[in-house]
């Protein structure tokens, strides 16, 4: 006999892969709309915006590694979208700036990848909550990785100094507490905002 525990468990583990399968299924459409560029181009089009932005902080925003950056940004400056210059007064500093088709793809590009995707949101009736858990999904994804690394940086404080460590430790878990309640605040505010 199967104890009810057990029957929820396993609703819940197919909820979660469910909902994994369906974020893989999105990935995969936008990975064949005809939006000119690839998903990742656009990602890195859109962080380096009309201000332009370092190699070293696209590759941080990114999460991704230097080989990687290095592969699509070469793609973007071979396609005419993007261009390297060297920052003044110091020649090994790298920004990536847009050129002018740059600028003009990443607008066809936001236009087919929001007509598909508000399409999709509106089929559901829920569009500004669903928006809502996107935004609380891609904060959660922000928070996990800023605390990832600030981990990885309190192992070689702790290898000179641990003490110094633990206070950042402790002022990390208030960081990760004050996230953690805006983003049930922001929740929150979402779920009234739908009620007459």
């Amino acid at each position: 006999m199967t104890h009810p525990a057990d029957v929820a468990g396993g609703v819940q583990e197919d909820a979660t892969t469910s909902a994994i399968l369906t974020v893989l299924r999105i990935s995969r459409v936008m990975e064949r709309i005809d939006a000119g560029v690839s998903p990742q181009q656009y990602r890195m089009l859109k962080l380096i915006g009309a201000g332009g932005e370092r190699s070293a902080r696209l590759a941080e925003k990114l999460a991704v590694a230097r080989p990687t950056l290095t592969s699509t940004a070469d793609s973007l400056v071979a396609a005419g979208l993007a261009y390297r210059e060297a920052e003044p007064g110091d020649r090994r500093v790298v920004r990536l700036r847009l050129t002018t088709a740059g600028l003009a793809a990443v607008e066809r590009a936001d236009q087919a990848y929001r007509a598909w995707f508000d399409s999709l949101l509106e089929h559901t009736g829920r569009r500004d909550e669903i928006l809502a858990d996107f935004l609380l999904l891609d904060e959660s994804m922000t928070e996990r990785r800023r605390a990832r690394l600030a981990a990885d940086a309190d192992k070689a404080q702790n290898a000179t100094d641990p003490a110094a460590g633990r206070s950042a430790a402790n002022a990390r878990a208030a960081s990760t507490r004050a996230a953690s309640s805006r983003a049930t605040d922001t929740r929150a505010a979402s779920t009234s905002a739908g009620q007459p």
